[in-house]
């Protein structure tokens, strides 16, 4: 999709408190993966002021256009972390296990790992036997992969979407993104850089909730606002649809 469901108390809440619109500070950024939704990202964090450094399995010299559109520095994987605060792993599930060990080794104190990933395990991923048999959602098994904890975030957006369907905060059109994660402050950074470039947010949950916001579930590509989104994780079936299963 290039985007590369009654929810539990406190998911998916219409009436929470948002993350604050202003004051968000500029932040040192690292994006491991530079495809659709990766040079989006670093489309959309530049443009917002953010100092960001991009890599992907390829290496620096394969992101000189996107270095020269943005202003991002084009980097090794193993250096994608150094320093950032915000780190962004938007890689194919198959390959989160074939990340540099350490990949995130040198990045800030308290920094917090975004997760776009999705399971397809037809098209693309093969059978993940942790996932389909053991149970864990597919943000849990990365979070396992990494020995890092992960946000749920962007991983049912259309990358065009990020750059076209940024609005104002309060604009009616405004689209919200679902956020699971099980550390409040991680995710409340996640929702204030999200609010930051353009889009509304729910919190959707820790990341045993996220399953909500897997491929297949009503709110994955959703293009509505908080309401509809709030709705969306709320009507997710449990079980996994037929055609995301091995």
């Amino acid at each position: 999709m290039g985007r590369n469901r009654a929810p539990a108390p406190g998911v998916g809440d219409p009436h929470q408190e948002h993350p604050p619109r202003k004051g968000l500070s500029l932040m040192k950024i690292g994006i491991i993966g530079a495809g659709n939704i990766g040079g989006n990202l670093t489309r959309r964090f530049t443009a917002a002021g953010h100092e960001v450094s991009v890599a992907n399995s390829r290496g620096p010299h394969t992101l000189t256009a996107l270095a020269e559109e943005t202003g991002a520095r084009p980097v090794p994987v193993e250096e994608a972390a150094r320093d950032a605060e915000i780190v962004v792993v938007t890689v194919p599930l198959k390959a989160v296990p074939d990340l540099p060990d350490g990949v995130l080794d040198g990045a800030a104190d308290g920094v917090v790992v975004i997760d776009t990933g999705n399971y397809y395990p037809r098209q693309r991923d093969g059978r993940i036997a942790a996932i389909e048999d053991g149970g864990l959602t597919e943000s849990r098994w990365t979070a396992q992969q990494l020995g890092h904890a992960v946000v749920k975030a962007f991983n049912g957006t259309y990358a065009q979407d990020l750059l076209d369907r940024a609005r104002p905060a309060g604009a009616p059109d405004r689209m919200a993104l679902p956020v699971a994660g099980d550390d409040a402050e991680a995710k409340r950074r996640v929702r204030g850089l999200i609010d930051a470039i353009g889009f509304d947010t729910v919190d959707a949950g820790g990341l045993d909730d996220s399953w909500r916001q897997q491929p297949g579930t009503p709110v994955y590509g959703l293009r509505e606002g908080v309401t509809a989104v709030t709705e969306a994780l709320a009507a997710a079936p449990r079980e996994r649809p037929e055609d995301f299963r091995g």
